[in-house]
């Protein structure tokens, strides 16, 4: 599969590279964060929170409403599964890491998705982006040995435990957390997912 560049003209419809931040003191704070040999996700972290650039992100980034800021690290080289959120999600690379993505409109009427529309980006260490909601994600790639490491922030409550039932059709069958629709390839076997991705579970080398 082609990598091409959060730089590249072909992200836009994707997302953004963040400009005005000041990310110093994230990446610091994210080499206390442990990298496993699968993958960890923590939506809310306190000592991430608690850095000044927390509050640009709330303002600047989400204008203003009550934001979470976690990490997605580990190491992983296939999809394995898409997810989306009514939001935008920033992405801090912590490494050089891949993201593997697509876009919410290519979900078809039953609510599967063709992987042979997912595109391949790189994210180098220190980028920040704006990953827009209707852009299909789920963990990153890493391109190193040591793993990846990536900064999450969302709307808080994002990506944490339901507090309500939702219905087992539609739209509503894909929601496996708050403010996220999941769908998932069979080949990744992801307890109460949906598996309505259609075609190979694609693999970065």
């Amino acid at each position: 599969m082609k990598i091409q560049n959060v730089t590249d003209a072909s992200f836009r419809k994707y997302g953004k590279v963040l400009e005005g931040y000041d990310f110093s003191a994230l990446l610091k704070e994210m080499k206390h964060t442990p990298v496993p040999d699968d993958v960890v996700y923590v939506p809310s972290v306190e000592e991430l929170e608690a850095l000044d650039v927390a509050k640009a992100l709330q303002n600047k980034g989400f204008g203003g409403i009550p934001i979470e800021i976690g990490y997605c690290n580990g190491h992983n080289k296939k999809l394995n599964a898409v997810e989306y959120h009514r939001s935008s999600e920033i992405n801090v690379a912590v490494t050089d890491l891949v993201l593997l993505i697509g876009s919410q409109q290519d979900i078809t009427d039953d609510f599967t998705y063709d992987t042979s529309k997912i595109e391949a980006f790189l994210v180098p260490a220190g980028t920040g982006i704006e990953v827009y909601a209707t852009t299909l994600h789920y963990a990153p790639c890493n391109v190193q040995d040591g793993g990846f490491q990536c900064v999450v922030v969302l709307p808080a409550g994002t990506n944490t435990d339901l507090t309500f039932e939702t219905a087992k059709t539609g739209e509503d069958s894909l929601l496996t957390a708050k403010n996220k629709w999941l769908i998932a390839h069979e080949d990744a076997a992801i307890e109460g997912a949906v598996n309505g991705l259609r075609g190979e579970n694609i693999t970065i080398d």
